[in-house]
């Protein structure tokens, strides 16, 4: 999964004009893009997405906040529509997944889903506490699929002016992106956050470059005209696969080596585990 394009949850128009992109999966928002007033309404809409004809997307809900009250009520309504998974906005740390995932339990039983099937990815660096959550999302649940840092939130957490300048985060806006991606890594997928300059279509293409460089699997968005920048920002360059073919078939020749020379480097496992992850093997 390469990109995750947020759709607000009351508005069926975006929703059918997202489906005709190739998002990898498509997040049906319940939380920020919807008013106090509306959510009710966007909960039955949103239903009836999920109920609609599904394409190739992945789809996913982000409810409610915990904190907010409104998160049960939410899934209550979005369950018997068998979301792929759930977006867990705000989210504090391991505790959080684990309540939720006990919720997940039971709509899955009263709505005939394979219980245990609906995934959960966390935006777990919106709030300045939340950073301290971050190791604790190691082991909590099976349905952890990926962590997602965000930086809109966290800017009014903090109580911060700015959070860029000339392109680049600045140095608290780092911090949060490199702890998700570490506290993510080799566990679950690390996501990287929306990117706002709309029509900055370069700076888009950069910020993603840098993500897939740095470790990051995905990137959530907030515009279709993104999508395709960011699908082909995360596809392995022809030398990358060259390179990992290469890799996987000189220790696919030496079964019993541990260490092996390759154009003069010195190569190892983890090296063949690099090689397999960019030619999406196991």
């Amino acid at each position: 999964m390469r990109s995750m394009l947020f759709v607000p949850g009351d508005s069926p128009r975006k929703f059918e004009k997202a489906s005709e992109g190739k998002a990898d999966a498509l997040i049906i928002d319940l939380e920020d893009s919807v008013v106090i007033e509306k959510k009710d309404e966007a909960r039955g809409l949103t239903l009836a997405m999920l109920k609609g004809s599904r394409g190739p997307h992945q789809l996913y809900v982000r409810v409610n906040a915990l904190d907010t009250g409104m998160t049960l009520a939410d899934l209550a309504a979005v369950m018997p529509g068998k979301p792929d998974g759930i977006v867990l906005p705000k989210s504090q740390g391991g505790d959080d997944v684990r309540q939720v995932a006990t919720w997940l339990e039971a709509f899955e039983a009263a709505s005939g889903i394979r219980v245990g099937t609906t995934r959960i990815v966390c935006v777990a660096t919106e709030t300045a506490g939340s950073i301290f959550g971050l190791g604790s999302y190691k082991g909590c649940s099976p349905r952890l699929a990926g962590l997602m840092w965000g930086a809109e939130d966290l800017s009014a957490s903090l109580g911060a002016t700015e959070k860029a300048s000339g392109g680049v985060f600045h140095s608290p806006y780092r911090l949060a992106r490199d702890l998700c991606l570490m506290a993510a890594a080799a566990e679950v997928a690390p996501i990287d956050t929306v990117y706002t300059d709309i029509d900055n279509l370069a700076g888009l293409e950069a910020e993603t470059r840098a993500a897939r460089r740095d470790g990051f699997s995905a990137k959530a968005l907030i515009h279709p005209k993104h999508v395709d920048i960011v699908n082909a920002a995360f596809e392995p360059t022809d030398a990358e696969r060259t390179w990992a073919t290469r890799v996987i078939a000189a220790f696919a020749s030496n079964p019993n080596s541990g260490t092996l020379r390759l154009d003069g480097q010195m190569i190892d496992k983890p090296h063949l585990r690099a090689a397999k992850k960019i030619l999406g093997q196991p």
